[in-house]
């Protein structure tokens, strides 16, 4: 798979930011295969840039693509230079943001664009999207096909690599070397981690706690290290694009996140890759939430944040966002024949200011339906759906 659906400025310098393996390096040089080339993967490259950055960004001259420069963020002061006084265009790609926005913010501010490439949206290797996830209605036999893929979806994600894989086995392969590599050895490199137990222990914890709040403290006490060892490592695995946090939802204009938090992986993959127990119900919640988090990142869904939403009595909403002053008030659901209970909380839910709400609840089903107000659509509708 090489396509994907990011939009690049065509005339203007740009970060693309994303995870190890998601394609970022693929999609470029697919699309600009006439640009010179340098990853500061390559030690050579990484020396060189480290002992003389201007000469380096002059060596290729006034157009190319940078791979891996949260390897060296301060090599974004000579990228500064090349484009206020050569009219050079860069295209860069990180896979952390630790030090990297701080010093892109610091130095290329109005310069470049920062766009965010998740791995593939469910369905991207086979083509554009072709229909709308919350408003459209794909026809009975196009859900059908989806919900036979699902199960695949939901265990192995859609890590350009692992899509290429013809078989389970292989697929599993990937993924564990993508453990052994870029999600922990690779990680620890980049942020100054020290302790590969502790780094993984936190990942096993992650996985538990899918749709949960995250509490630091008991993160700290069951893995065995401190508690600033565990916000260092949790931040660390969210500036890595691996996981993405889901803040409360406040009602009116003032603070709009509580302090309690919600983590999802960026791709079940990663969970896979972990070999650690989870429900179903676990697994289909991560995976219809950062799907829609993919599109929300690609400005398919153009919200500026997800959240949740926790009442004072305790009801919970999966997943609460904003669109043209509508409330979008999202549950998902791992049963095939939703009941009452199902709906309760969606039902309950209000909106203090008064505005549009679009009550919608996802499900492994094959039916669209509307129940009291509340719009059931299949999880089979992301496949292909922006």
């Amino acid at each position: 798979m090489i396509e994907r659906w990011l939009e690049i400025p065509p005339d203007k310098s740009c970060l693309i930011i994303g995870p190890r393996r998601s394609g970022k390096t693929i999609l470029l040089r697919h699309r600009y295969p006439e640009l010179p080339y340098a990853t500061l993967d390559d030690l050579d490259h990484l020396a060189w840039a480290k002992r003389d950055p201007k000469g380096f960004i002059g060596s290729l001259g006034r157009h190319a693509i940078i791979d891996e420069i949260q390897r060296l963020p301060l090599l974004t002061v000579a990228v500064k230079y090349a484009i206020d006084n050569q009219n050079a265009r860069f295209l860069m790609t990180g896979s952390s943001t630790l030090g990297l926005l701080d010093a892109a913010a610091d130095t290329l501010a109005g310069r470049i664009e920062i766009l965010s490439l998740p791995t593939p949206c469910w369905g991207e290797d086979e083509g554009d999207a072709i229909h709308s996830i919350l408003e459209g209605r794909p026809d009975l036999p196009y859900i059908r096909e989806a919900n036979r893929r699902l199960s695949a979806a939901l265990t192995y994600g859609q890590f350009p690599e692992v899509l290429a894989q013809e078989s389970e086995e292989k697929k599993h392969r990937v993924l564990i070397n993508y453990r052994n590599t870029y999600f922990t050895r690779d990680l620890m490199q980049l942020s100054n981690i020290e302790n590969l137990d502790g780094l993984l222990a936190i990942f096993q914890h992650l996985t538990r706690s899918l749709g949960s709040h995250l509490e630091v403290s008991n993160f700290a006490r069951e893995a065995g290290i401190s508690f600033p060892t565990t916000k260092k490592y949790l931040n660390a695995l969210q500036q890595a694009q691996l996981t993405f946090k889901l803040y409360g939802y406040q009602y009116g204009p003032a603070k709009r996140h509580i302090k309690a938090a919600k983590t999802y992986f960026a791709d079940n993959g990663i969970i896979h890759s972990l070999n650690a127990g989870v429900s179903d119900g676990q697994l289909i919640e991560n995976f219809v939430i950062s799907e829609l988090e993919k599109r929300r990142k690609l400005d398919m869904i153009p919200a500026d944040q997800f959240y949740y939403y926790k009442s004072v009595a305790g009801r919970e909403i999966d997943l609460i966002f904003e669109v043209d002053n509508t409330v979008y008030a999202v549950e998902i659901k791992a049963t095939k024949k939703p009941g009452p209970r199902d709906f309760q909380n969606l039902k309950q839910f209000e909106d203090r200011l008064k505005r549009p709400i679009k009550r919608i609840l996802f499900y492994p089903g094959e039916e669209y339906s509307t129940v009291d107000g509340i719009r059931l659509i299949p999880i089979g509708a992301l496949h292909r759906g922006k």
